[in-house]
């Protein structure tokens, strides 16, 4: 007869009730020490699931070696007495006795595994609901007050919760290298980085044609390092993203991000630089009251067609050239890249969604909710490992896009040849006007 180990099966609870009313003897009591004892209740439940766990081993056990019996031992399968084991239970580990069985002689073979045991021992659900408990914002230090129990009775000391967490974010790292894009058509890839103490690393979201997003993959380096982006872009080929199909690129302007996009994927593909970034970079430069007037310059441009919205921060430029070179230098410098999505014709509901990295953003803000607690990042492995956790759950809660009913106009544009988007890259005249601020915004 086949032993299945877990299973939810409704009438066996309702006979065990309808027993235990049958017996007033024992049900009585078990009441009375309720009623009368704080906490008895998962006491109880506690020793009477490590009661069940220790009786279905004993019957695995059995069916291995046979009954008990007296006298002398077979010549088969013996058993040889009990040890300690330790077993998942409920998000819990459950201390059990466990009975040992052997073979007859000795050597590396002699010790027969119990096939109930090994069962419990493969289930994943514990180190599930421990990554699942720490990814919230649980420390390793503070594990026992979340548990229903003390961690030296379950068995959770803070060192046992960090390896299991380890192999769960192991496995999770594991799960993200190995997903295939074969039959993924993505038109968008978002490329950003994150930091975790002194350690960086790059991921990268894509979004398909119906809206929805992906995480790619994760890389540990820094967005400025060329070769870390180029591996990156270069294991998502290997994955199934193909190289040959034109995709829109949203990076922050790194200018290792921009070479390794074209060292994988080819210079035609557009690429569009976040705007949000490069207000930043410009407005760093500037006074404070200067920064913020010199901001909605350029949020007021980017509204316009590519060609005006150019002439107006090329002059903007210009005026900035007097006092403040350096903020008039970070403006121009691959302004083009900001116009993309204007020059490409799109919707104002798919520029608002692809003029900035906010979409890969936001996965990282739910990756640093995450990962808030830790405070020391030993190496790049663990922050590797922790970003691969944070972004697989932070992808559960992953909507469609804005603007995702209008990508289809998107695809037609990508699909269409590059030449004449190509040739008006970096064909910026510089205009001889002088206008100061005021009248930049007021026009």
């Amino acid at each position: 007869m086949k032993t299945v180990y877990q299973r939810k099966h409704p009438k066996a609870n309702t006979g065990l009730a309808e027993e235990l009313l049958r017996h007033e003897e024992i049900a009585i009591p078990m009441l009375q020490l309720f009623q009368d004892t704080q906490g008895a209740l998962d006491d109880f439940i506690h020793v009477l699931g490590r009661a069940c766990v220790e009786m279905v081993l004993q019957a695995s056990a059995q069916q291995v070696a046979g009954p008990r019996h007296q006298g002398k031992p077979g010549s088969g399968i013996q058993w040889h007495g009990s040890q300690p084991g330790v077993v998942p239970l409920a998000g819990q580990k459950i201390r059990v006795q466990k009975p040992r069985l052997r073979r007859k002689g000795s050597g590396k073979g002699a010790e027969v595994p119990i096939p109930a045991y090994e069962a419990m021992q493969g289930s994943p659900s514990l180190r599930e609901r421990l990554a699942a408990v720490l990814l919230r914002g649980v420390s390793t230090r503070h594990y026992a007050e979340v548990v229903p129990a003390m961690a030296e009775s379950c068995g959770l000391s803070r060192s046992s919760v960090s390896r299991e967490f380890a192999q769960a974010c192991e496995a999770a790292l594991c799960k993200l290298c190995e997903r295939r894009f074969d039959e993924v058509d993505l038109l968008i890839i978002y490329i950003d980085g994150v930091r975790f103490g002194a350690q960086h690393v790059i991921g990268a979201v894509g979004v398909d044609r119906e809206g929805k997003k992906h995480v790619l993959g994760l890389a540990q380096g820094a967005t400025e390092n060329a070769v870390v982006v180029t591996g990156l872009l270069q294991e998502l080929v290997e994955r199934g993203v193909r190289p040959e199909r034109r995709r829109l690129f949203v990076i922050d302007g790194s200018k290792a991000l921009r070479a390794g996009i074209d060292a994988v994927f080819g210079p035609g593909n557009p690429v569009q630089r976040c705007r949000n970034h490069k207000q930043e970079n410009v407005a760093a430069y500037l006074p404070k009251e200067l920064g913020a007037q010199v901001r909605l310059v350029m949020r007021a441009a980017w509204r316009l067609p590519e060609k005006e919205g150019l002439a107006r921060l090329c002059a903007q430029a210009e005026w900035l050239k007097r006092e403040y070179p350096s903020a008039a230098a970070s403006l121009l410098e691959g302004l083009e890249e900001t116009f993309t999505v204007n020059r490409l014709g799109l919707p104002g509901s798919l520029r608002r969604c692809l003029g900035t990295t906010n979409l890969v953003e936001s996965p990282i803000s739910g990756v640093r909710l995450r990962t808030g607690r830790v405070t020391r990042w030993r190496d790049g492995a663990m922050a590797l490992r922790w970003a691969a956790a944070a972004y697989l759950e932070t992808e559960k809660h992953f909507r469609r896009i804005m603007g995702h009913k209008q990508l289809w106009m998107l695809a037609a544009v990508l699909n269409d040849e590059p030449s004449a988007m190509s040739a008006a890259v970096g064909r910026i005249e510089m205009p001889g006007l002088e206008a100061p601020i005021e009248e930049v915004i007021a026009a």
